[in-house]
């Protein structure tokens, strides 16, 4: 490893330990002249070590003041649960600042998603989440009026997926797409942002059981998320015992037919054998 290498990682990794172990979110990191003088490096060493620390999240520049230590990034897992349940897990305070909460038309976008006919009635509950005060996402949210007729009834809802529960729907599956994506003038006022700053955009499909029960669309702020997910090896696939084939050298797909042919015959064995005790 180069020398001029070298120095750069001693200059970041000492940076992350102050970051880690010393300074606050919010706190200075010290001036490029300091670290220079530390590490007998050149300004352009301090900066490459600086710029990693940003690309990670962990520093964050602020045009004109410094450089200074980002908030901590909040993972943003996938998993069936809501906004208020994913903060109070972090120990964190959830809340929201209601932007509409109205029964609308479904336009065809959201009725696909729901498997309605387009202009069937719809819940739309459109909010800004907050974590300890802090605005984090914005959400925008759809429900089948038919399944949750009163869900409006006493003002907008804290949790959906609550109001869902008292009705005897469950929510135990769901299906997210997540896409990276730039805020635009309104959502960046809404989270704090410049408009064009990054973004992470969900859309997600709640089912209860075959019934699917909610609809949502959410903006992440970037620079507060990121994202988390679990993975696991894939698992050998069960494939059935073709030992006639293998030894005749039939085709794998030719095996497969001969035993898709048997167990059609054994179906229509077990149908005839039932039959004749009825």
């Amino acid at each position: 490893m180069r020398p001029s290498v070298l120095k750069y990682v001693r200059v970041r990794d000492y940076l992350r330990s102050l970051v880690t172990h010393e300074l606050r979110v919010g706190d200075a990191i010290p001036s490029e002249r300091l670290l220079c003088e530390r590490f007998g490096v050149s300004r352009m060493t301090v900066r490459q070590a600086v710029d990693a620390l940003v690309v990670e999240g962990l520093l964050e520049r602020e045009q004109g003041r410094g450089t200074f230590v980002a908030p901590a990034k909040v993972d943003l897992q996938v998993r069936l649960s809501s906004f208020g349940e994913e903060m109070a897990r972090r120990g964190m305070v959830a809340s929201s600042r209601v932007i509409a909460a109205e029964e609308v038309p479904a336009t065809p976008d959201v009725a696909d998603a729901l498997e309605l006919v387009p202009g069937d009635p719809v819940h739309h509950l459109h909010r800004v989440r907050y974590a300890d005060g802090e605005p984090m996402a914005i959400e925008q949210s759809w429900v089948p009026r038919l399944l949750v007729p009163g869900l409006f009834d006493h003002g907008p809802p804290t949790s959906v997926y609550g109001e869902l529960r008292a009705v005897g729907l469950d929510p135990d599956w769901g299906e997210d797409t997540v896409a990276a994506s730039e805020i635009d003038a309104p959502g960046a006022a809404m989270l704090g942002l410049r408009a064009g700053a990054a973004v992470l955009r969900l859309a997600r499909r709640t089912f209860a059981g075959q019934t699917a029960c909610v609809y949502s669309r959410s903006s992440y702020r970037a620079d507060r998320y990121e994202l988390w997910v679990p993975l696991r090896a894939p698992r050998r696939p069960l494939t059935p015992r073709t030992d006639r084939a293998v030894e005749d050298g039939a085709p794998h797909d030719a095996a497969l037919a001969d035993t898709a042919l048997t167990d059609t015959a054994l179906t229509d064995t077990t149908r005839d054998m039932t039959e004749g005790r009825r």
